[in-house]
């Protein structure tokens, strides 16, 4: 496969992905706890401001997301 039709393959699998995570987002969101609601509100609404600056690297996002993500985790691994 060349790399423009790898590309073009990826591009559709997340696609694809993106929409299997919000059906499966939208499935839980009924049970969760209010407190589990604010931390994942938290994680999600950073993550979409850091991806909203395109001229942000990929890899500066995710080094950021993980710094400021893993409090939040451990409080809902915890909980």
């Amino acid at each position: 496969m060349d790399e423009r039709a790898l590309g073009k393959d990826l591009d559709r699998q997340i696609v694809a992905t993106h929409r299997r995570f919000v059906k499966a987002m939208d499935g839980r969101l009924g049970s969760m706890s209010t407190d589990s609601k604010e931390r994942y509100f938290a994680v999600l609404s950073a993550l979409v401001a850091k991806l909203e600056t395109a001229e942000k690297p990929m890899r500066e996002i995710m080094h950021e997301m993980m710094t400021e993500a893993a409090s939040l985790i451990l409080q809902e691994l915890q909980g």
